[in-house]
């Protein structure tokens, strides 16, 4: 190759619109020479190193959020920056610091090597990022390995516990099935869109907008369906919809807490966030194939969701399958986005909804849990709210969100979706989601009541609950931010209420 077309190559390369990504790597590299330099103090510096220096990212994402690289494409149009891009580093910069936060509480009870653990989440927030402004199948496999492969050993990471090993196997073995889906359907879309003899062929199909050219020339091809299905089927993996949850129950108990809560939030939201682009974009044209799709994706998942969640004893099993129900109605915004104006600001609302209610719960989680991670009963919640009040409060108003009881945020966001749904015609998916409400508050009031109220006598005989860990200031400041941002969103949604906002 020519070195003129290299360099000419490497001029379209902005290496300052990915510097939230570049500080993240640079950060995740430091911890490690953090440990080295001060082995003595490491547990102590390495928490706040990466809590100190995710807040600057942050600060970088949210003092350029309107910056010019918004809306154009770089790096050869591997990358796509946009308004919504921005949105999501916001989100997954807020539920790294969560994640770290919890992890200094879990980690304190374990063993485990701990400059390792956040460094890979550090990793594994920037292939986030990354993910969810790809504008390339090929960068959208690799940023989507690179984390599912993070995660595996986020999974894994409590190694002495059987139960962890054997959801770490479990995640391995379904992730690589579903990278095989993705991959299977990226290779079909490749191939069919350089067939010469089809109409708008093209030899970069791996970029979306020429992918997405040739689709619309092509609106009924046979393999282009097949491909588009077996891409959708990969994703519905990372997002744990039905009928590829089967993972969820099993690693969501196995992996450690603050892991748990980064799958249920951080992955579930990556996972949407392509979804919205390969719907919106790349499968545009083919509405006659992804509407009844999604549709089945949306109401499958809502009512095994919900149901499979009524007998479940273990709360991080029950805060797994409720998770399912969740990506159900998440399905719903983007079953309607096509014809529904404010579908996708509604999606984004939800997500951060479910982020804030979401992470106060697996905080009063993280507190409650013993030495054992995965033995987390409903209970060890009993007398919650004479022993600690403010965790059982902390409980209460996360899992009323997450219920949708009004007037907390999580109310709103299920509002918006149901409003996006009828814009778009979507009248039976919606009273499917209204019977997932319904049930939903069963098992979420089921928890809160083993909390508030004492409806049964521990046997002395029984296992002895869990040492409660203290809250400290820290935690505990960001637990009631979490809260109070809950119910304050609720009432007044201030500048998120923008996303609603056609566009």
């Amino acid at each position: 190759m020519d070195i003129t077309v290299l360099q000419n190559l490497a001029a379209n390369n902005l290496w300052g619109a990915i510097t939230p990504e570049i500080m993240l790597g640079v950060l995740a590299l430091a911890l490690l020479v953090i440990e080295l330099l001060f082995p003595k103090q490491q547990h102590r510096v390495v928490p706040v190193a990466a809590l100190v220096g995710l807040f600057c990212v942050l600060g970088n994402v949210l003092a350029t959020f309107h910056n010019p690289h918004v809306g154009t494409e770089t790096f050869n149009g591997l990358l796509r920056h946009t308004r919504d891009g921005q949105i999501m580093r916001v989100f997954f910069l807020l539920a790294a610091v969560m994640v770290c936060l919890l992890a200094r509480v879990s980690l304190a009870k374990q063993t485990m090597p701990r400059v390792e653990f956040y460094h890979i989440v550090l990793v594994v927030t920037a292939g986030m990022m990354l993910l969810a402004q790809s504008n390339n199948l090929l960068l959208l496999f690799v940023a989507l390995e690179t984390v599912t492969i993070g995660l595996y050993i986020l999974v894994s990471y409590y190694r002495n516990n059987s139960l962890t090993l054997e959801a770490g196997l479990k995640y391995l073995v379904m992730g690589a099935l579903s990278s095989s889906l993705l991959l299977f359907g990226i290779v079909l879309l490749y191939g069919v869109a350089g067939n010469a003899a089809l109409p708008g062929h093209t030899a970069q199909a791996m970029q979306y907008g020429q992918l997405a050219s040739f689709l619309a020339a092509n609106p009924h091809n046979f393999l282009a369906s097949i491909g588009i299905v077996l891409v959708l089927s990969g994703v519905a993996f990372k997002i744990g919809a039905f009928p590829f949850q089967i993972w969820v129950p099993d690693v969501y108990q196995g992996a450690p807490t603050p892991v748990t809560a980064f799958l249920a939030v951080s992955s579930k939201a990556v996972g949407f966030a392509v979804l919205l682009s390969l719907s919106l974009t790349v499968f545009a044209s083919y509405g006659w194939l992804l509407t009844p799709v999604l549709t089945f994706f949306a109401g499958a998942t809502l009512l095994f969701g919900n149901i499979a969640a009524l007998t479940q004893h273990n709360v991080k099993r029950l805060i797994g399958l409720s998770g399912v129900s969740h990506a159900g109605f998440l399905l719903l915004g983007v079953a309607a986005a096509s014809r529904a104006p404010m579908a996708v600001g509604s999606i984004y609302f939800y997500l951060f909804a479910y982020l804030l209610a979401s992470f106060a719960v697996f905080g009063v989680m993280t507190h409650l849990a013993g030495a054992n991670d995965t033995d987390q009963e409903l209970d060890h919640y009993a007398g919650l709210a004479k022993a600690d009040p403010f965790l059982a409060l902390v409980l209460a108003v996360g899992l009323g969100s997450l219920a949708g009881i009004p007037p907390l945020v999580g109310f709103m966001g299920k509002l918006f979706i149901f409003i996006s749904a009828f814009q778009a015609g979507l009248y039976g998916l919606i009273a499917v989601a209204v019977v997932g409400v319904v049930i939903s508050i069963y098992y979420y009031f089921g928890w809160i009541k083993a909390a508030f109220f004492e409806t049964w006598a521990t046997s002395p005989d029984g296992p002895a609950k869990p040492a409660r860990t203290p809250v400290d200031l820290v935690t505990g400041i960001a637990l009631g931010a979490l809260a109070l941002s809950t119910v304050v969103l609720g009432f007044y949604q201030g500048p998120l209420g923008a996303w609603l906002t056609p566009r």
